[in-house]
């Protein structure tokens, strides 16, 4: 009877103590489940798993397996926010698999994603065939992200008798207050050239804008830092 007592208060310490960890940590542990974030999510569970069955673990064990292991996983979290340029490494980066109608075959054999998948990928997008994908991107999360050529949007332009155009990626120039080099250079822009285009906006500096946005012949799309403080959206 003592026995099965025990594991009652060990059960329901370790329940309270994952739930705290989950509010802790936040939703990125469930609604943008990276690989890194489900295998800790396994490791986490195996450990308490182990710790409750575990005759010579008590309450002590279990609270400082939990509290070591939600410690790692809020640094990493701290790391990624302060450094950006971690981001990759610990959590992956967006990789395009679909460039202007074309698929990227290096891209879906380094990603470790093959034809039949990603077709799979697709269907869950409500899309049936490639030839009506513009661009498709692998998120982290083994997601893909897709934006349909623009005959095939909806409604679609053949729908309503109106001529196409062509569709262009967006790209990120600005994230978190920090210009983004690599893609400034992928679309042959300078930085002159956005910081004049910022100056058109009453914006002084790139460290005053949360998010920038590129698309084709269409104007430099920004958004400034904006905290809600904990106030009713609305």
């Amino acid at each position: 009877m003592n026995d099965y007592l025990s594991m009652l208060f060990e059960t329901l310490f370790g329940f309270a103590a994952l739930f705290l960890l989950t509010k802790v940590l936040g939703k990125t542990q469930i609604s943008q489940l990276t690989p890194f974030d489900f295998i800790s999510a396994l490791i986490l569970g195996e450990l308490v798993g182990n710790a409750l069955f575990d005759k010579e673990a008590g309450i002590p064990e279990i609270a400082f397996v939990i509290i070591l292991w939600g410690v790692l996983l809020y640094l990493t979290e701290i790391i990624t926010q302060k450094w950006k340029r971690t981001r990759a490494f610990m959590e992956g980066s967006p990789d395009i698999i679909i460039y202007k109608g074309k698929l990227i075959r290096d891209t879906m054999k380094k990603s470790k994603l093959d034809l039949n998948q990603l077709q799979h990928l697709l269907r869950e997008k409500d899309v049936f065939s490639i030839q009506d994908v513009e661009y498709a991107i692998l998120e982290t999360n083994g997601k893909v992200s897709v934006l349909k050529k623009a005959a095939n949007q909806t409604p679609t332009k053949h729908d309503l008798k109106v001529a196409t155009h062509d569709v262009h990626l967006a790209t990120t120039l600005i994230n978190d207050g920090e210009i983004i080099f690599d893609n400034l250079k992928e679309k042959n822009l300078t930085e002159e050239w956005l910081i004049e285009e910022l100056h058109k906006q009453d914006y002084s500096s790139p460290k005053e804008v949360f998010y920038a946005e590129y698309i084709k012949d269409k104007q430099l799309f920004l958004l400034p830092f904006t905290n809600r403080g904990h106030k009713r959206f609305k």
